[in-house]
């Protein structure tokens, strides 16, 4: 249960069609249902306003399809990121209607999409290579209740393709800007608009990339002003993040 559920719980009370059971037996529920092998955060969304996350890398199908079975009856609302196809077939055996992102390594699954808030979140990459990581962002960010805007391969090494659609990134709330190599992008962007910039290095590059020290190094370096740096490869954080930036801008407006 999100605050937004659980207030709309409290206004069919008082409305009359939610009887006093039934809102008592909602914050009754325990704040943890323990599987074993997991203990899942049940109150995340009333705390966050979003479910627990579940990461699969290192997780078993079956361990995966389980965690998700317990979010979904508790919220029904799964988010899986970084999945192999195992995994995918696993969930989707049990959840017909999920969906599996191939490209962001993520699968979605909703009783009903949360609706749009204001605003736009614009992630950008540097080269095809850094897809799987400005698509896990993005896929995170939309499925949390935002548009989103993609805006691929418009690394520097061909800057005219950025400045061809500087519209479209300047209009956005919040930036997420990803790239490999030397790590350059999120700073050009920075100097080119007056919203955050949240950089997302990735471990594409040749040797001296170092898995993505490199841009990392970089990017945290940066001498462009409001740019927040997350870890290598961490997409799904920088979308999170992202996505409570344009909810407090929602708020303001």
């Amino acid at each position: 249960m999100t605050a937004t559920e659980a207030i709309a719980l409290l206004e069919r009370f008082r409305a009359g069609q939610a009887s006093r059971d039934e809102v008592l037996a909602a914050f009754r529920a325990a704040p943890v249902a323990e599987l074993g092998f997991a203990t899942v955060d049940t109150h995340r969304g009333l705390r966050q306003g979003f479910p627990e996350v579940i990461f699969g890398a290192g997780k078993t199908p079956a361990q995966v399809v389980q965690i998700a079975a317990r979010l979904w009856r508790n919220d029904g609302r799964v988010l899986i990121t970084r999945v192999t196809a195992a995994h995918a077939r696993a969930v989707r055996r049990r959840f017909p209607r999920a969906q599996h992102h191939e490209a962001a390594r993520c699968i979605t699954l909703e009783r009903r999409p949360l609706p749009k808030r204001p605003g736009t979140i614009a992630v950008l990459c540097a080269g095809t290579s850094d897809l799987p990581v400005a698509e896990e962002a993005a896929v995170t960010a939309d499925f949390m209740g935002n548009r989103v805007e993609r805006l691929f391969d418009v690394g520097v090494a061909g800057l005219h393709r950025l400045l061809g659609r500087l519209e479209l990134v300047q209009r956005a709330n919040v930036l997420v800007v990803v790239a490999g190599m030397e790590g350059a992008l999120p700073s050009v962007v920075a100097g080119l608009v007056a919203r955050p910039v949240i950089a997302v290095p990735t471990s594409v590059g040749y040797g001296a990339s170092f898995g993505g020290v490199a841009a990392l190094l970089g990017m945290l370096n940066s001498c462009g002003s409001g740019v927040t740096v997350v870890n290598i490869d961490n997409g799904f954080g920088a979308g999170y993040a992202a996505s409570q930036i344009n909810a407090l801008a929602g708020e303001a407006t």
